[in-house]
């Protein structure tokens, strides 16, 4: 398999998200748990077809790409609030970055890795290995690069964060992803109670860190991403279920502007799993 990662990562990225498209079709109408998953979730978020329709092929474009992004040449990307980024490393106090799973989101922490960790701060991603060895060996030296270190998720990992953001370095964490039992909350999100995340409120409560929001936009065509980057309006509380119900509906603001790019198969609403 890793063989056939490197052979792919190679191919430009017009193709790759061409075969994508048809393997994320090929999934949706094939498998009757993934496509029921689907439109359920979109349903709960009270997105018609026309909106949720793209997310189709989208979400097979986000396997496809991966050697490309793990593996091959670097990508095109451009920017959007850029001006946000170099604000918060200019206070001195780290950055805690949430994406959604919306868009492609390795190329967030790639691309700021490029721009920003090498010469500035680096930034630290929240790593869960996969359970597969071959792919466990192409993750991490796929994400060992300069500029991006990884923190994995156990109390090192939070004791590793806390202190890049201390130092004044930054952190990427997905927000909607369904945490160890123990480590979240049940907070609504599009209107269900989901399983939460604390740590991303925590640590930037504990460490004064900005908190800011981003993804990444695939562009048509092959031609590349945009990241986005918006700040948090909303002030986190003091109370754990108050702030992630803030950043959930921040998640929820991201998703409704790009509905189409969401992966809206993800299991958002499981429970969730005891840390072994």
């Amino acid at each position: 398999m890793i063989t056939l990662f490197k052979m792919l990562s190679v191919l430009p990225l017009w193709l790759l998200h061409g075969v994508g498209w048809s393997l994320g079709w090929l999934v949706f109408l094939a498998s009757g748990v993934y496509r029921t998953r689907f439109l359920a979730n979109a349903r709960q978020a009270g997105m018609s077809w026309r909106q949720w329709r793209g997310a189709v092929g989208e979400s097979g474009k986000l396997v496809a790409e991966l050697p490309r992004l793990w593996l091959g040449r670097p990508v095109p990307v451009l920017w959007d609030g850029a001006q946000h980024v170099e604000a918060a490393l200019a206070l001195g106090r780290g950055v805690v970055f949430l994406t959604p799973h919306l868009g492609c989101f390795e190329i967030t922490a790639q691309a700021y890795a490029q721009r920003y960790g090498q010469g500035t701060q680096p930034m630290t991603v929240l790593f869960r290995p996969p359970r597969q060895s071959w792919l466990r060996a192409v993750v991490a030296s796929a994400r060992a690069r300069p500029g991006l270190q990884t923190a994995p998720t156990t109390l090192a990992g939070v004791k590793q964060m806390i202190k890049a953001l201390k130092q004044g370095q930054c952190l990427g964490l997905l927000p909607d992803q369904v945490p160890p039992l123990g480590m979240g909350l049940w907070v609504p999100f599009f209107g269900r109670d989901a399983y939460t995340m604390t740590l991303s409120t925590r640590l930037a409560q504990q460490t004064g860190a900005t908190v800011l929001m981003a993804w990444g936009e695939r562009l048509s065509w092959g031609r590349g991403f945009r990241v986005h980057i918006r700040p948090l309006d909303a002030v986190l509380s003091t109370d754990g279920e108050q702030a992630a119900g803030v950043i959930n509906r921040a998640m929820e603001d991201l998703i409704r502007s790009c509905p189409q790019q969401y992966l809206w198969g993800y299991a958002r609403y499981k429970q969730p799993r005891a840390e072994r």
